[in-house]
This record gives structure tokens, C-alpha cells and sequence, in this order.
């Protein structure tokens, strides 16, 4: 009886569609506290103030399509092929051109094209770009993910790790200000993850892909069926996803950065 849950849970999240950036599929087997600053919130602001403005990492534009005044000008980012085109559906309503960029760290845009740049989550920020499509006096406003994020289920399914060497906050404020922008806001954040069953957990590494990096189902049966005990045994397996909010902006003429 065990088995034949666990296989049928496992099955069901493997033929789950992962495409997009919303979790709505989780609604009822898996839970995340939200950061306190807002993020959705924030952008929603920015974003009716701003007269051009860029979008990196898009995801399936999700986030982004909850803003309720969108600039005159909005463009958005997207390397993964399959969301290009639910970017594309989801940000049609708001006027807002998404743009396939490949895997490479070149933004395609002119020097000081947009007085805001956003970012949530994003794969990699590359900081020298951010500054250079960013005007003076432009603002770049992400939500990132913070170093060692989610570690209780990598170290579920890959055992013990090293302390994380990237994604420090410390290391986003050296960077942003080695391209010479001013960080003039950074806030962090701890959220509790809640698993209630191991399909959650399937769906959760096939989307979030760099939690167990290389994550099939196959791959990693004999750990997942581990962890599916656990669960039966314990009750829901809790992790801890780190996040931060970082503000940079590129200093005006006259000033300097910090």
C-alpha cells in the first residue's frame, strides 16, 4: 500500500506541468511564508511612476502581470523557450514586449534605455548589464534568492553540503557596487517551506531546478522514497527558503556611487 502511494504521488507531480512561474499547483500540499517587504507590491508602485521599463527573468510573467498600471514602454526577459510563450499570453493585456535572450548575460537593449529595471528570483544577475540599460538616476529592484535556500530538502536528497559560497547577499551589494551603482536598500529574509506529501516535493524540484541540480525522478528514487517515509513517519517536512530584497540606483551626474 505504501509503495503504490508513493508511486502514484511521485507519478502524478512527474507528468505535472512545470512551465510558467506559479506555484498554484502546490495549493494544499505545499506552503512558503512570503517575505515581509512585499515584493508584488513594491514593483506595483515603481512600475506606475516609470516611463520605460525592463522585466529580467520573467519567468511566465506572473509576477509581473499583477501590476495594475503598467509604464508606457515595458519589456521583459525570458531564456527558458517554453515560458516565452506563457510570458507572452500572460503579459499581453498590459502591453508588454517579451524578449527571448538565450542563455548568455548580454542584455539586448541600448546604454540607459529604461529608468527601471526588476528582477525576482533571477538565475543570474549580471550587474554590469543591470548598470548599463539602467539611466542615470534609474532604479533596479529585485527579489533574490538568498545563499543556502531551501537546504534541508538538497541535503534530503544529496546528503550533507558544504556551507553555500554564492548568492550572499554581501557579495549582490560588492557586486552592484563594482558596476557603479548605489545599493541604497537591502533587506533579508528567512521563510519557512512546508512539504505535506512527496509529489509536492517531485513538483517543487522539477520547477525549482537549482535546489537538487541534475533532479530526475530516477535519479533520485531511493532518496525520494526515503524522504516519503519520513513524511509518513513524522508528519510534513519543513525547510527554509532565504530571500533578499536589494535597491540599487544609478547614480545621476554629480554623484557617486556607495
Amino acid at each position: 500500500m505504501r509503495q503504490r502511494e508513493f508511486e502514484e504521488l511521485v507519478a502524478g507531480a512527474a507528468r505535472a506541468d512545470v512551465t510558467g512561474w506559479g506555484f498554484s499547483w502546490l495549493a494544499g500540499r505545499a506552503s512558503e511564508e512570503r517575505p515581509p517587504w512585499g515584493y508584488a507590491r513594491l514593483i506595483a508602485a515603481r512600475m506606475a511612476q516609470a516611463h520605460t521599463a525592463l522585466d529580467v527573468d520573467t519567468g511566465g510573467g506572473e509576477v509581473l502581470a499583477e501590476i495594475p498600471t503598467p509604464p508606457p514602454l515595458l519589456l521583459a526577459t525570458e531564456a527558458w523557450p517554453p515560458n516565452v510563450a506563457v510570458a507572452r499570453r500572460t503579459l499581453r493585456r498590459l502591453g508588454a514586449c517579451v524578449v527571448w535572450v538565450g542563455a548568455g548575460p548580454v542584455l539586448p537593449f541600448q546604454e540607459g534605455a529604461f529608468d527601471l529595471v526588476t528582477s525576482r528570483h533571477p538565475i543570474d544577475t549580471c550587474w554590469p548589464e543591470i548598470a548599463r540599460v539602467l539611466r542615470p538616476g534609474g532604479v533596479y529592484l529585485s527579489q533574490q534568492i538568498g545563499a543556502g535556500s531551501m537546504r534541508e530538502l538538497t541535503e534530503a536528497i544529496l546528503g550533507p553540503l558544504p556551507p553555500a559560497a554564492t548568492r550572499h547577499p554581501r557579495q549582490a551589494v560588492a557586486a552592484a557596487r563594482a558596476a557603479g551603482l548605489t545599493v541604497v536598500r537591502l533587506e533579508e529574509a528567512t521563510l519557512r517551506a512546508t512539504f505535506h506529501d512527496i509529489g509536492a516535493v517531485v513538483w517543487f524540484l522539477r520547477k525549482v531546478v537549482w535546489t537538487v541540480p541534475g533532479f530526475t525522478v530516477e535519479a533520485f528514487r531511493p532518496q525520494l522514497a526515503a524522504l516519503h517515509e519520513r513524511i509518513r513517519a513524522e508528519g510534513p517536512f519543513v525547510a527554509h527558503a532565504r530571500r533578499f530584497l536589494i535597491e540599487a540606483h544609478r547614480p545621476a551626474p554629480g554623484h557617486t556611487s556607495g
